[in-house]
């Protein structure tokens, strides 16, 4: 899912384009993603782009006549940018937004229709997708420190909590904390002061060096590599991969759609955190440790024919 850095990337190269234009009109191609039926779709069309900017994850498009297009991309929603008149036939396309300047496609891969489209009228109704995440980048390290404090829940969960923090998701929770050297299983009520500090910093370095880092990237085109997965990063989505700091290889967790990696050598001391599946399958065979698991992975290579 794109999260701030990238949001951040997408509004700025968005704003050279469109920010002044004239939304000439907005086509829906995929009858899933528009969310809103009031005011309709048309109460758009010939108005100006008065402002650009981020709600936690997602994009909105100010507009003349207190009109909002609010967009968030889910985890698969991409955008593209189109000087020329694009052919908006694809079955990845989900809607075409046609400025006096180009076109903006909707798109978003695989089967599953998860981003959406919604028109708003007025500041209440655009408040009403403020899901309340504080802004690590704009807040202090105290009312950092509070925020994360206020519920009990792993470390892990908080970061990527749109209630409690905002624009964090999977990908650069984990890079954040894997910088914070802090275990994605600790409990925030439970985090020290100098934890908290350190993750703090933590959370403000990685999000500021990677905004710096795609925005080199896409210099002044479009950004078009938009993935949650990225050269460069330290452990997210490196499974096996040694960690760049220690270089002991990245271990996981899996959940659902998910999954949590880090190091166990600079997060947990060396202690490897149980993955449901795996832990329930071998149970006591389980590996508690990075020795434990080179032991077992010497075994098996051992035995092998």
């Amino acid at each position: 899912m794109p999260e701030l850095p990238d949001i951040t990337v997408y509004l700025e190269a968005l704003g050279s384009r469109v920010r002044g234009r004239v939304l000439e009109r907005v086509q829906v191609t995929s009858p899933f993603v528009l969310r809103s039926v009031d005011p309709p779709l048309a109460a758009c069309h010939g108005r100006r782009v008065v402002e650009l900017r981020r709600l936690g994850k997602r994009i909105v498009l100010g507009l003349e006549d207190r009109l909002f297009l609010v967009i968030h991309l889910m985890i698969a929603g991409r955008l593209q940018w189109h000087v020329a008149p694009p052919r908006i036939g694809a079955r990845t396309t989900l809607a075409a937004l046609t400025f006096d300047s180009g076109t903006l496609l909707l798109t978003e891969a695989g089967t599953k229709r998860r981003a959406s489209l919604h028109l708003v009228r007025g500041a209440d109704a655009l408040a009403a997708f403020d899901r309340g995440g504080l802004e690590v980048l704009e807040a202090s390290a105290a009312a950092f420190a509070a925020r994360l404090r206020s519920e009990n829940h792993t470390v892990k969960r908080a970061l990527a909590d749109p209630r409690l923090v905002s624009g964090i998701g999977n990908a650069y929770s984990d890079e954040i904390l894997h910088r914070a050297r802090l275990s994605p299983t600790l409990l925030t009520t439970r985090l020290t002061d100098e934890q908290l500090a350190r993750l703090y910093d933590a959370a403000r370095a990685t999000l500021v060096e990677w905004t710096g880092r795609l925005r080199r990237e896409a210099g002044d085109a479009f950004p078009a590599k938009v993935t949650a997965f990225r050269d460069g990063m330290a452990v997210h989505g490196r499974f096996r991969q040694p960690c760049p700091v220690c270089g002991k290889p990245v271990q996981r967790i899996r959940y659902a759609d998910n999954e949590t990696n880090y190091c166990a050598g600079c997060q947990t001391g060396g202690r490897l955190l149980a993955d449901r599946a795996l832990s329930r399958l071998l149970k006591e065979d389980w590996p508690r440790s990075l020795d434990e698991l080179e032991e077992l992975q010497e075994k098996h290579s051992g035995s092998a024919p």
